[in-house]
């Protein structure tokens, strides 16, 4: 069962209770032992040796404990491995490229499709970036191929627009289906110069500001029922990165202020509300899928910090704050025999890891280390 369908009461309590003003000043160890860079490689070195799966995908449960193959998270483990290959240079990240193409088309039936249109956006994504390495172009055909199928989701039916969340909830718009789909565009029209991509990265991103957007708070909510036009209001990490993330891609090409505003007053509301209060990290969100929600957001989080245009009373509390969630989640978040990695940055997985929760851990240390990399 997809933890993303529409605003649990689970979440909903847990925002509650986890909305709590970020202390600027954090009282954890600065000197650890190892660096970023190492960090990043041993993370993301266990996220290879415990859930690679030969056949070509990896698998949902550490050391051959689920073999199951789950299609969205498998394009966020290559994220995390494209994002070592991009630091280091090594090959032996790079090896797994191709292997992982086939792999999953084959595990998903012989093709890319899925029912939901999120996963399909996320797969394109990781495709997109493969064809940017590589130039290889069935890379890019196949982001093509799910682009054209993602666009079906557009209808103005419901909710006034808006890209729905499954092909058999067309009335379900959700920030998860458009957030990823916006900045999909935009990286398609940087790649080819095409403005229908640019209108239609717009479009998407207008229709979210308008309808799941609290232009007061920077709130990204969760999802609109356009049967009965109710917004779920719930804020999850992963929908704020996304739409922060659009704001960031849109500001590259556009140089509109309005975008970099946006961007800034969603991460501002990320770190300040979306957070353990008590080690001021981004907080649990579940197991299973919600265990990436937090990945995903460092790693659009990250891309905002790399741009000149982030005001400066806003860069230093974001840069303490990525900063604080390494060290908070290398030095308490992580199995002390494996370096595996659960659902919280603040307390260590008890048994066997999941997929999501371990991903979601590289996609931190890669983001953190390549900033750090890239800030010098």
């Amino acid at each position: 069962m997809k933890l993303r369908a529409i605003g649990f009461a689970f979440f909903a309590l847990l925002a509650l209770a986890s909305c709590g003003k970020i202390n600027d000043e954090y009282q954890f160890n600065d000197e650890l032992p190892v660096s970023w860079e190492e960090m990043a490689n041993r993370t993301t070195d266990t996220l290879i040796r415990q859930f690679w799966n030969a056949e070509g995908y990896f698998n949902y449960g550490s050391d051959r404990s689920d073999l199951g193959f789950q299609y969205w998270p498998n394009a966020h483990a290559m994220d995390a491995v494209i994002d070592a290959f991009l630091r280091t240079n090594d090959p032996k990240y790079s090896a797994y490229f191709g292997t992982w193409f086939d792999g999953v088309r084959v595990k998903n039936g012989g093709n890319y499709y899925n029912v939901f249109y999120d996963d399909m956006e996320w797969n394109a994504l990781t495709f997109l970036r493969l064809y940017e390495i590589t130039k290889e172009q069935k890379y890019l055909d196949a982001t093509l191929v799910l682009w054209a199928d993602i666009l079906k989701a557009w209808n103005t039916e419901y909710a006034g627009g808006g890209l729905a969340w499954r092909k058999d909830m067309l009335y379900s718009k959700n920030a998860c289906s458009n957030g990823p789909a916006s900045i999909l565009a935009v990286r398609l029209y940087k790649l080819t110069g095409e403005q229908a991509y640019l209108d239609w990265a717009k479009l998407i991103y207008e229709w979210q500001k308008d309808v799941l957007f609290d232009r007061a708070t920077g709130a990204v909510f969760d999802n609109i029922n356009g049967q009965t036009d109710v917004i779920s209001t719930v804020a999850l990490t992963y929908n704020q990165g996304t739409f922060l993330g659009t704001a960031v891609e849109l500001y590259d090409v556009t140089k509109d202020p309005l975008y970099m505003n946006d961007a800034q007053k969603t991460a501002n509301y990320t770190v300040s509300k979306c957070i353990d209060a008590s080690s001021n990290v981004l907080r649990d969100e579940g197991s299973g899928d919600g265990a990436l929600f937090k990945g995903i957001f460092m790693r659009y989080f990250v891309q905002l910090l790399q741009r000149d245009g982030v005001e400066q009373a806003f860069r230093l509390k974001f840069e303490n704050f990525l900063r604080n969630n390494g060290r908070v989640a290398w030095q308490q978040g992580a199995d002390e025999n494996f370096l595996l990695f659960g659902s919280s940055w603040a307390q260590r997985p008890s048994g066997d890891a999941q997929l999501t929760g371990q991903t979601s851990a590289a996609m931190l240390f890669e983001s953190i280390a390549y900033f750090e990399k890239n800030s010098k």
